[in-house]
């Protein structure tokens, strides 16, 4: 018995969500018309490495919350938030190329930019992200990429992005924002200048830590490249991915304003406490970014991380974290469960102790990604954790 070689297109009617479409091949009336799709001249589907409107659906969505205002912004989504950022700079920067990227960046950006990038003879240069001035020092002629970080991962410091796209601007850069640790529900940097913004969508933007992915949202001329590098290089977003990503976005304002009230909570309640050197949260009127966050994040909501570094060095981050009862320890950020992990021996574990240093990092420093749990169930566990040390 023959299988057929064409489907339906399923029922009339408009489905609430989109539906997954596994296919990875399309059919075609003409020859021309696949020439056309291949070539990208032509809109739709031929096979899923190019495009699959699952995932497709998923970046349109991101894009319009990034770009709510103007929506002139468009998307590319891609298998991981690393993948997207491997691309985007793989698209845009040449050998001889030179980049400026926070010393406070994500520890898979800092290898990949000291490590894979540089071995490809594109240079960086790694500064302050908070002193503009600094930024601007460190451009040179061949500067095609200044590189920032909505939040800083774990210190939660914020660049001034207007500063930022100005200096971009002067040298004839892009600014391109990680802006994984904010999501669009807190700060949409294309607002303030930025060129583009990167997700790890694994993190707020999926938000319930079922799914991996990362998108690059942009006007069409940049993401244009940005695409045919991802066509080349492959890292496709799978269509289950897509599907569980896009069902996160229409949760995310409701989730990440829970989660950065509650951080909050958490910040004042444990700034003071005996046993901690430092409190790293934006709420906090003595953390160095608090008045930039009053500018650019929306009200009340200044990010759903906080770092809490103990006394005695290293060993006692690491303690801490093994004294949790409560809150388990786990790598990556932004779920609706809170998550603690020791960033030096983890997101960081690339960054020798000088490297932590300029990044602002204490090697104690605890990562705390807030969830949707009771606040006061949260502390009581902080807390008795933290009188271990003492």
């Amino acid at each position: 018995m023959s299988v057929p070689g064409r489907y339906g297109g399923g029922p009339e009617q408009s489905a609430l969500v989109p539906p997954v479409l596994h296919a990875s091949t399309y059919i075609v009336d003409t020859a021309q018309e696949l020439a056309d799709l291949l070539d990208g001249t032509r809109a739709g589907y031929s096979y899923a490495r190019i495009d699959n409107p699952t995932a497709d659906a998923f970046a349109a969505g991101v894009a319009a919350l990034e770009d709510p205002v103007l929506q002139s912004a468009v998307a590319q989504a891609f298998a991981s938030g690393m993948a997207a950022i491997s691309t985007t700079l793989l698209a845009l920067l040449e050998p001889g190329d030179h980049v400026v990227a926070p010393a406070s960046c994500y520890g898979g950006t800092y290898q990949l930019l000291r490590g894979t990038l540089a071995r490809f003879g594109i240079e960086t240069t790694f500064a302050d992200q908070t002193d503009s001035a600094a930024v601007a020092a460190a451009v040179t002629d061949r500067t095609r990429i200044v590189w920032a970080e909505s939040f800083a991962n774990p210190t939660m410091l914020m660049a001034d992005l207007r500063e930022l796209a100005a200096v971009a601007r002067s040298a004839g850069a892009l600014l391109a924002v990680d802006s994984t640790f904010a999501s669009p529900a807190i700060q949409r940097p294309l607002e303030w200048g930025a060129d583009l913004v990167l997700h790890s969508a694994t993190k707020y933007l999926g938000g319930h830590s079922d799914a991996t992915g990362g998108v690059v949202v942009g006007q069409p001329a940049l993401l244009r490249r940005i695409r045919a590098a991802r066509v080349e290089l492959g890292p496709v977003l799978a269509p289950d991915e897509a599907y569980l990503l896009h069902r996160g976005l229409a949760t995310l304002d409701v989730r990440v304003a829970r989660q950065c009230e509650s951080a909050a909570t958490l910040a004042a309640a444990l700034d003071g406490h005996p046993a901690l050197e430092r409190v790293d949260h934006p709420s906090l009127p003595k953390h160095p970014s608090h008045e930039v966050a009053l500018r650019q994040c929306d009200p009340g909501r200044y990010g759903a991380v906080l770092t809490l570094s103990p006394l005695g060095g290293r060993a006692a981050g690491m303690a801490f974290c093994d004294a949790l009862q409560t809150i388990p320890q786990a790598t990556s950020l932004g779920g609706t469960h809170t998550t603690a992990s020791h960033a030096a021996s983890s997101s960081h574990r690339q960054f020798d102790d000088a490297a932590l240093e300029a990044a602002g990092l204490l090697p104690a420093g605890v990562r705390l990604s807030v969830g949707l749990e009771d606040p006061a169930l949260l502390l009581a566990d902080l807390t008795r954790a933290l009188d271990t040390l003492a």
